[in-house]
This record gives structure tokens, C-alpha cells and sequence, in this order.
């Protein structure tokens, strides 16, 4: 028996639940898919041939030459790419951990701290590597990684916690062992709610990887503060935009494979 199956199982046992969304319902719109790749591209082609006509300074001249824009962009989107996975492989595993047998009775205490880190000023930690000297890779994706584990890790939580006895019973019911339960039955249903999270986290790192400069590393946080150290405001406007183009990207992204990963009948989009 599959998940869906076992979904409709759960549907057809409670008394009012409405019917479940049409399958053949479809997930992504051309709409969705198009509108904002297509603002962004607009954007970055007038903010770029924009700063090609802007007049630089010699001193802001030699310094963007040094940093090479698409370099430390290549450089930003590979720390948030990098930093993400490294989220989801810590999390992910702990998330499943914490709704397992003994440590089930740490659920809800892990959920609650989950959910007061959010609301921390988690954005100073990558930072926090600029106090010492000799600051390495390590050290920076440690931050971003701490900076954006919680989301992953509550919405892990809340979606393997979440789901009724209803599927388990029935998976077990189906002869099927707790590994076989958690990788056919538990973890497809959280999907939803892991992606959710994932997709936080990535745009979270999209936008807190620019603090990195402070520590030694570049990305597009070196192009803002070079146009914040030379006063060189076509320097800043182009790193602010690269950095909001990257985070919409991202989001962008996440919510097209959000759509496509999720079940079908946990599907409405």
C-alpha cells in the first residue's frame, strides 16, 4: 500500500473530511514558473547596464576590478548552496531522531526551543568569526548553518510529530518495519512541511551570507561594503540588488521544487 493510499484510508475514517484535492489538479502555473524570472532579469539588466554607464571614482574603479562582480556573486551563491545542504544533512537526521523512541519525550521541548531561537538575533552569528583573526571557510559556514538550522529542524519535528496514529497503525497493520514506516509512510507525508523549511533556510543564507565579508570571506557583502568604504553608491545599489536577486532566485526555486517533491494528494497549489 502506497502513501497516498494510506492517506485516502485515513480520509475515508473520518466522519465530514472533505474530499481530497483533484490529482490531476496541475502543481505550477506558466505564471508561477515565468512572472519572476522574468521581473528579475529585467532588473538586473537595467541595474547592470546602469552601473556599466555610472561613473566610478579611480580608488572604487581599482577595487570592483580587484573583487570581479562575478566572481564574488559565483562566490555568494555557492556559500548559500553549500551552507543550505550542510543544514539540511544535520537537521534533517536530528528532526527524525528527536520523534524516535526514547527521544520522542524530548519533542516537545526541541520544538519549543526551535521555535524561541527563531526569534533570536541569529543574524549576528556569522559575524561573530570578525572578533578573531585568521577566520577560515569553517568557521563562516558554521554560522550560516547555526543561523538557519532551526527552521529545518522545527518544521521536521512538526511534520513527522504531526501525523496521526492512523497511518502508522495501518503501516504496521501492512506488516512494514519502522525504517520501511518512517521512509514510505512518515517522512513522504512531512515532506510538505520539510520543504517548508528547507525553503526558509535557503533564503535565509541567501540573505545573511553577505555578513560573511566581516569575517574575512567575500560574496556580495564585499561589493557593498566597498561601495560603503569608497562612497561608490552605483557599487552598493549593485551589490543590494545581486543579493535581493539571489534570495528571490532562491525562493523562486524552492517553491518550484516544493511543488513538484510534495505528494500529489498533499498537493494545492
Amino acid at each position: 500500500m502506497t502513501t497516498a493510499q494510506l492517506m485516502e484510508r485515513e480520509e475515508r475514517t473520518r466522519p465530514g473530511t472533505p474530499a481530497p484535492p483533484d490529482p490531476s489538479r496541475p502543481r505550477l502555473t506558466w505564471r508561477r514558473l515565468t512572472v519572476l524570472p522574468l521581473a528579475l532579469t529585467v532588473a538586473l539588466l537595467a541595474t547592470l547596464l546602469w552601473f556599466r554607464h555610472a561613473r566610478l571614482d579611480p580608488d572604487a574603479e581599482d577595487a570592483l576590478a580587484r573583487l570581479r562582480v562575478s566572481r564574488v556573486l559565483w562566490q555568494h551563491i555557492e556559500l548559500t548552496a553549500l551552507a543550505t545542504l550542510l543544514v539540511a544533512a544535520v537537521t534533517l537526521p536530528l528532526g527524525v531522531l528527536l520523534t524516535r523512541g526514547v527521544l520522542r519525550r524530548f519533542t516537545p521541548a526541541a520544538s519549543t526551543l526551535a521555535e524561541l531561537g527563531r526569534t533570536a538575533p541569529v543574524f549576528a552569528l556569522p559575524a561573530l568569526p570578525a572578533l578573531r583573526p585568521g577566520t577560515d571557510r569553517t568557521t563562516v559556514l558554521t554560522g550560516l548553518v547555526v543561523c538557519a538550522a532551526l527552521p529545518v529542524l522545527s518544521s521536521t519535528v512538526a511534520g513527522l510529530a504531526a501525523q496521526g496514529p492512523a497511518f502508522r497503525e495501518a503501516a504496521r497493520d501492512l506488516g512494514m518495519s519502522p525504517l520501511s514506516r518512517l521512509t514510505r509512510v512518515e517522512l513522504p507525508l512531512a515532506v510538505p512541511l520539510i520543504l517548508a523549511g528547507v525553503r526558509t533556510a535557503l533564503v535565509l543564507n541567501a540573505g545573511t551570507a553577505t555578513l560573511v565579508v566581516l569575517g574575512g570571506q567575500r560574496g556580495l557583502g564585499a561589493l557593498i561594503t566597498t561601495g560603503v568604504t569608497h562612497r561608490c553608491v552605483p557599487a552598493l545599489l549593485l551589490g543590494s540588488v545581486l543579493t535581493a536577486a539571489v534570495a528571490l532566485l532562491a525562493d523562486w526555486l524552492a517553491s518550484v521544487a516544493e511543488a513538484l517533491l510534495r505528494p500529489r494528494a498533499a498537493t494545492g497549489i
